[in-house]
């Protein structure tokens, strides 16, 4: 049996992570949980474990430049620190919990030839994270970074319910259509379980089987609570030139999605 720390023990994939794993392959991994907020990771013995799974980070907060220092301290330094620990420790593998920010806010349809170009201090920090990690790979010591779309599920946490909160309160939207690369956090921890069996070292591109339209999400949604939608195009002139400026705009009808062909 495989021997899990997860390190971001009150993380929203964290809790769903380990509870998905109590549930469903309680015969072949023992999962245990710290944190990293507190500290409290330097009271495990890293020695008795075979695989770190790295959750804790700061997400979903205003990006201001006071908070530059943070994002690195915390999602990078923090992480590169346990990352060594782990490797000091005789852990066979580590897995990051990184994001598609790391390909920043103007990249659409990202493929195996997509640069990295991360536009916000948090994609900034945690692919700083992924490139010093990556140099502490080897064969005893693999490496899997997962860069992780939107995840959505009961409980999440950012943008998708922001997105829910507004679609039940606006019953005219605009009729533009687009592709967006999302996980939802059961399918996301059934492929973190698969990285832990397989002991897969590399960067890692988890999403949907199927992309999602913003634009029809928003009529599914407003149906589930029982409310119609009225699609227009009459906006979206409006909505195309807004979007070159404000960055909510350009985030909610702009592509944003992985190749079918990305691992």
């Amino acid at each position: 049996m495989k021997k899990v720390l997860i390190i971001g023990a009150n993380s929203y994939i964290g809790k769903g992570f380990y509870q998905y794993i109590l549930t469903k392959y309680k015969d072949d991994i023992i999962v245990y949980k710290t944190s990293a907020s507190d500290d409290s990771w330097k009271n495990e013995n890293l020695i008795n474990y075979d695989v770190v799974l790295m959750l804790s980070g700061i997400v979903h907060k205003k990006e201001k430049k006071s908070l530059e220092y943070i994002y690195d301290e915390v999602n990078h330094k923090l992480v590169v620190e346990i990352a060594k620990a782990a490797q000091e420790s005789g852990v066979k593998q580590f897995i990051f919990m990184s994001t598609a920010a790391v390909y920043g806010s103007n990249a659409e349809h990202i493929t195996k030839y997509t640069i990295p170009n991360p536009t916000t201090y948090y994609g900034k920090s945690k692919l700083a994270a992924e490139k010093d990690i990556m140099k502490l790979k080897s064969d005893k010591f693999l490496v899997a970074v997962v860069r992780a779309p939107m995840v959505y599920g009961e409980g999440c946490k950012g943008n998708y319910p922001r997105l829910v909160k507004l679609a039940g309160m606006v019953p005219v939207f605009p009729d533009i259509h687009n592709k967006r690369s999302m996980i939802h956090i059961n399918g996301l921890n059934k492929y973190l379980a698969m990285l832990i069996q397989n002991e897969k070292s590399g960067i890692f591109h988890p999403q949907d089987k199927d992309y999602v339209d913003t634009c029809n999400l928003v009529v599914n949604i407003r149906k589930s609570i029982g409310k119609n939608t009225w699609v227009t195009g009459a906006f979206n002139p409006v909505i195309f030139f807004l979007s070159r400026f404000i960055k909510s705009f350009h985030k909610m009808f702009s592509d944003y999605y992985y190749d079918k062909s990305l691992e």
